[in-house]
């Protein structure tokens, strides 16, 4: 038996056979063409069908893993019409007259490999982007399939990587759980497969290789470690294991409705992150108790305008129909960073997640930006709980300038004799270390902090999170991160203000009983995630809690924190 170690990307333990996942990569050779608009002709026609399959897998995509996720696809789709793209692939036929699979090739190639050439992660991932869609085109030039062998029985998929489409469109009966020489905790493969439960582990590098078809191997997602060809013992270990997982979930899933409740009567708020009216939708049926986040970003992305105040009002009050009177909390438009929006003209930064984004955007554009949001915010909270909370905050002055707007909104509203939420709540996220450790200074200022760990995890440790090379440091489970956690916790105490999570740590099991000794009042996740949330809050008590979390702050390392809450958990949290 030997073991290989990469990055957990999705939790959860599988046992199975190996397949080893291929993808048909089409390749064209150069020819001289007479007929320049009939080449022309075939990349149209090739163009119009990548985008009717891309529309049908995102929406295949949405049906499987949900709106947010299936995004990823909208994405490329918008790639198929690139304006450079396009114009190099053309300039090639007419001044080189080759033919257009040849010229395909060679412009995608250009672009994925200018992509990789600059040093940003995330960019190196949209490398891969631009590389599916040149490869869904030319097979279509070629009229060739795509996609060439699919496991055809339950098996652990390993691959080289695993593009967007390659998740989505294995048959997931077949899938056990899918492992990968490279990407990170972040990738696609990543985020499609924990959105649909799958075990999954990435950069177990060229190792990975060295196993063949058909191998037995034991996936133990939540310690991104592969066992190959495992003996009988560990094979039943693991076994015994991934039964007791299945049925914590499968009571977790039956119990989902009911309250969040430590065993010794405390009540803990589970909520949900949405990006869009179907998540919200979704969401109470896992057992949230109203939403933590919602995303409003789905209203400005895709789309050549910016949406009006009427547009906003209409879908905010759509989704606070759905929770009646249950809290949602609304971020305002969280711009900037990866989320580009080409109508409003930005300027370009060499560094845009410490740039312009954010609260900092909406403040410099608020006519825009701000104001509308606002007052459609303020508008569909009549009637309902709604909470406002700014995201990217640095400074106290930001806090200040939101709040003054958001007063001339509500008077303006008031003189225009239209109704608006009473006692509306604003909040900020703590993102950013500054944030974080002048909690004391903020709290006044504000009703609630939500805690964005995601964000927070990469400023505290200067690492990231798109960066596989880093993912040893970007772990929320870092003594550091959770040393500012308890602080904002704290210090929020004292003024009497409530404090939630909304960042991926809040939906890890082993994080649930560190964050409830630290004293965190909301715990908001994505909604598949509630039902085992909920469970594991049922199992534990608060004093035992507290003396895992003083425990832990003591330890040295993310990886020594997890190792601890696992042994002293193991019971409750089923792994």
């Amino acid at each position: 038996m030997r073991k290989l170690t990469g990055l957990p990307a999705g939790p959860g333990i599988a046992l199975g056979s190996a397949f080893i996942y291929s993808r048909g990569i089409p390749h064209v050779e150069r020819s001289h063409i007479d007929n320049v608009n009939l080449e022309f002709d075939k990349l149209e026609s090739a163009l119009r069908q990548a985008e009717i399959d891309l529309k049908a897998l995102t929406e295949q995509a949405s049906q499987a893993v949900g709106k947010a996720e299936s995004k990823i696809f909208e994405a490329q789709i918008a790639m198929l019409r690139d304006p450079e793209l396009l114009k190099r692939v053309q300039d090639s036929v007419k001044e080189q007259e080759v033919n257009i699979g040849f010229a395909w090739q060679e412009a995608i190639q250009f672009f994925a490999e200018t992509l990789r050439k600059v040093d940003d992660e995330y960019l190196a991932a949209r490398a891969a982007d631009v590389e599916e869609v040149g490869q869904r085109v030319l097979a279509l030039l070629l009229g060739q399939p795509l996609h060439l062998r699919k496991p055809e029985a339950p098996s652990i998929i390993l691959a080289d990587e695993l593009t967007p489409a390659d998740t989505i469109l294995i048959d997931r009966a077949n899938v056990l759980a899918f492992c990968t020489q490279g990407g990170g905790p972040t990738s696609h493969v990543a985020i499609l497969s924990k959105a649909q439960g799958v075990p999954c582990i990435v950069g177990l590098g060229a190792e990975l290789a060295t196993i063949e078809n058909g191998t037995f191997l034991v996936v133990d997602g939540n310690k991104g470690e592969i066992l190959v060809d495992p003996d009988i013992p560990t094979k039943n270990e693991y076994e015994s294991k991934a039964e007791g997982q299945m049925n914590l979930q499968q009571v977790a899933i039956k119990n989902a409705l009911l309250p969040a409740e430590t065993s010794d009567r405390k009540k803990i708020e589970v909520v949900a992150n949405v990006g869009s009216y179907k998540d919200a939708a979704e969401a109470p049926g896992y057992g949230a108790e109203g939403i933590g986040l919602l995303r409003t970003e789905f209203l400005y992305m895709e789309r050549d305008t910016l949406p009006d105040e009427e547009e906003q009002y209409q879908a905010y009050s759509e989704i606070l129909e759905v929770f009646g009177k249950l809290p949602v909390v609304l971020r305002t438009s969280d711009i900037g960073g990866d989320k580009e929006l080409p109508y409003l003209d930005l300027v370009k930064e060499s560094n845009p997640f410490l740039g312009v984004r954010g609260l900092r955007l909406a403040l410099a554009h608020p006519d825009k930006l701000l104001r509308p949001q606002l007052r459609a915010a303020l508008r569909a909270g009549n009637g309902h709980d709604l909470r406002v909370m700014f995201p990217m905050v640095a400074a106290l002055t930001e806090i200040r300038q939101a709040r003054k707007i958001m007063e001339a909104c509500q008077a303006e509203l008031v003189r225009e004799r239209k109704p608006i939420g009473a006692k509306l709540q604003v909040g900020i996220m703590i993102e950013v270390p500054s944030a974080a450790l002048m909690a004391d200074i903020f709290a006044p200022e504000v009703d609630f902090f939500s805690i964005g760990t995601n964000d927070l995890t990469q400023y505290t440790l200067a690492a990231d999170r798109t960066n596989s090379q880093l993912a040893y440091l970007t772990s929320a489970f870092s003594p550091a991160v959770l040393r500012l956690i308890q602080n904002v916790i704290i210090q929020a105490h004292k003024y009497g203000k409530w404090v939630g999570l909304c960042g991926e740590l809040a939906g890890e099991p082993l994080a649930i009983p560190i964050l409830i000794g630290l004293g965190l009042d909301e715990f908001s996740m994505n909604p598949p995630a509630i039902p085992m949330a909920k469970q594991i809050i049922r199992g534990l008590t608060v004093p035992e809690c507290q003396e895992l979390a003083d425990e832990i702050l003591k330890l040295e390392s993310g990886e020594a924190v997890k190792a601890y809450v696992g042994e002293k958990m193991s019971k409750i949290i089923g792994f």
